[in-house]
């Protein structure tokens, strides 16, 4: 298999409190309930709302098509104690050739201020560097989103500048309907170099030891 023909594998990424792994049929409701969320709707374009048949769409034809054609990967962020459903990290536009994914993340209401994001992608960023060889990964946050954009500073994300008017952000109207609202990207950058250090700084501030290994 040439460079440019890689896929990613099925792979299971475990650290002291999460197992990041591919999605299951067992997903979809708790994948539901978390994609029709508020914060869900405004920063993303996941559709609204957000039904169990588009979530197994999404598990059993989206993930896999995108898995197999080398393109990216979509993980379960799951607790490692209970088991349940806290999130999901998704690649994205891999360049095969070039050594590069995007990477962006969702955390579940009932899960949020934990540290899950920045532990998940960290995790995700230590396997993408150390096992399939990727030299960059890039992240894109919405000017308004501080939440993704404090994620992308815990794990030593670079910030590159800003892609003008570059996204449509949604806000709920009095009536319950959604508005768009074009808006600002930051575009953010990690190295591998980026990486020293991060998890010991991690690990210090949130209290738990910032390790992860992959099977």
């Amino acid at each position: 298999m040439t460079k440019a023909d890689r896929m990613f594998p099925d792979i299971s990424i475990s650290t002291e409190r999460l197992v990041l792994r591919p999605l299951e049929d067992a997903d979809a409701p708790a994948f539901a309930e978390m994609m029709n969320d508020e914060m869900v709707a405004a920063w993303t374009a996941v559709p609204q709302p957000y039904t169990e048949t588009a979530a197994l769409g999404w598990i059993n034809e989206y993930a896999p098509t995108e898995r197999i054609a080398g393109r990216g990967l979509d993980l379960a962020v799951t607790e490692f104690l209970t088991q349940r459903l806290v999130g999901i990290v998704q690649l994205t536009n891999t360049n095969w050739r070039l050594g590069a994914t995007e990477i962006s993340y969702i955390i579940a209401p009932w899960a949020r201020g934990e540290g899950y994001a920045s532990e998940a992608a960290l995790a995700t960023a230590q396997w993408l560097f150390r096992e399939q060889r990727l030299e960059r990964i890039e992240l894109r946050t919405a000017a308004g989103n501080t939440a993704s954009q404090q994620v992308a500073q815990k794990i030593g994300c670079i910030s590159e500048g800003v892609l003008r008017n570059a996204f449509i952000a949604r806000t709920r109207s009095e009536d319950g309907t959604l508005t768009d609202q074009r808006t600002d990207l930051i575009l953010w950058s990690l190295l591998p170099e980026d990486l020293e250090g991060v998890a010991d700084e991690l690990a210090e501030a949130s209290g738990y030891t910032a390790f992860s290994e992959w099977n």
